[in-house]
């Protein structure tokens, strides 16, 4: 190296190795380089030290009104109006809170979905955050450790988060995390299953703390400098679901023994128990007082009917009819459902206890020996299929017309 005239007291270099070499007023020197790197590294610092304030343009978020959202959950959800109605509420009133100022502490909005599996749990979260387009994240209760929170597992869930924002951290924050099967991290008591897990209030615990609000350190995008950034979770929407099997005996125990000596009121209320369900029912089925209380929006699903599984077949936005028939037109044949072979695919899954995530394996497995044969029948010149209830029951080749 040219030692020759001042040097860069950072890097070492001199003038001839460097655009440009500052000097000091006592003598010491320093380059461009090393200046443009020290200003990187004082942004990057910066935007760490506050990563819970939110830009102004990740606040131009689209606030609809509850009707709006109750309005575009029907296009993609059958039935569950009551639930549809108070999501959105509760969904409306998060943002709200978030994009505005006010002098009185707003709490969050978290919700609580219970409801059987199949029922829409995880469609309405991921369907209300595809409209406002914020991030979101599905995870699963039972994979959340007891010693999760000091751990890597409650970091993965804003890990996941960060990631489904590109590492944009101001939207990142804005997002919505869906916990499914948190009844499984139920506490063991005499009313509930003993499958429970016994580290259930742990996780509880863990979750709780990323409910009301703190700020977690995550790695940032490969290569990247900061190595690690915060997030803060104060703005972030926890939705927690779970199937809750029990729920309704603990509610008509207590509703039975309230009401003795008033037999007609009591089986009124036991038939619809949902509508008076209470906190201190989800305490005695095992969730921490705590952990309920950072939930005020909580929304029951009703099991679905033949009807409302039928619709689900041929009516939202994406059906899966629409989709199969998508599927054969790319191969030049229409294919066409009779209403007997519709209602027998949602009695299937009735029966099978699947509800409307098993609607996709019913006709799969019906239609696999078609899909087999596909191609050979668009070359033997079938233009239009028709699937009837025999095609459902043992999968034979449905009715073939040729053009």
């Amino acid at each position: 190296m040219n030692n020759t005239g001042p040097l860069c007291n950072f890097c070492g270099k001199n003038k001839h190795q460097v655009k440009k070499l500052l000097a000091g007023n006592d003598g010491t020197h320093i380059c461009d380089g090393c200046v443009d790197l020290c200003h990187d590294i004082l942004v990057k610092e910066k935007a760490k030290d506050v990563p819970h304030k939110l830009t102004k343009s990740a606040l131009q978020l689209t606030l609809t009104t509850p009707r709006e959202l109750h309005k575009h959950l029907d296009t993609f959800v059958v039935g569950q109006e009551s639930a549809k109605k108070t999501l959105s509420v509760a969904v409306y009133n998060h943002y709200k809170r978030v994009k505005n100022t006010t002098d009185v502490v707003l709490s969050k909005s978290n919700v609580l979905i219970a409801g059987p599996t199949g029922t829409g749990k995880t469609l309405m979260a991921q369907t209300l955050a595809n409209h406002l387009q914020v991030p979101f994240v599905v995870t699963d209760a039972t994979v959340i450790t007891e010693s999760g929170y000091a751990g890597d597992d409650s970091e993965v869930l804003i890990d996941k988060l960060l990631q489904a924002a590109d590492y944009d951290i101001e939207k990142a924050q804005l997002g919505i995390i869906y916990v499914d099967e948190i009844d499984k991290k139920a506490k063991r008591n005499d009313m509930v299953s003993l499958s429970r897990d016994v580290s259930g209030e742990g996780v509880q615990q863990s979750l709780l703390k990323l409910m009301e609000g703190v700020i977690i350190t995550v790695p940032n995008k490969t290569g990247e400098l900061p190595e690690r950034i915060d997030i803060d979770t104060t703005n972030i929407l926890f939705i927690v679901g779970g199937a809750f099997v029990g729920l309704d005996d603990v509610v008509k125990q207590r509703i039975g023994k309230s009401k003795i000596g008033f037999q007609e009121d009591t089986q009124n209320l036991i038939e619809n128990w949902e509508q008076h369900l209470q906190t201190k029912d989800l305490v005695k089925y095992g969730l921490i007082p705590e952990f309920v209380g950072r939930l005020p929006s909580i929304n029951i699903l009703q099991e679905l009917t033949k009807e409302e599984l039928v619709r689900i077949l041929v009516e939202p936005t994406n059906c899966l009819i629409d989709q199969i028939k998508v599927l054969f037109s790319l191969d030049k044949i229409e294919i066409e459902f009779n209403n007997k072979a519709l209602e027998l695919i949602a009695d299937t899954a009735i029966k099978q206890d699947l509800g409307a995530r098993g609607l996709r394996k019913i006709l799969d497995q019906a239609l696999v020996e078609t899909q087999y044969q596909l191609p050979e029948l668009a070359k033997n010149g079938v233009t239009k299929i028709i699937i009837t209830e025999q095609t459902i029951i043992n999968g034979q080749l449905p009715m073939m017309i040729k053009g």
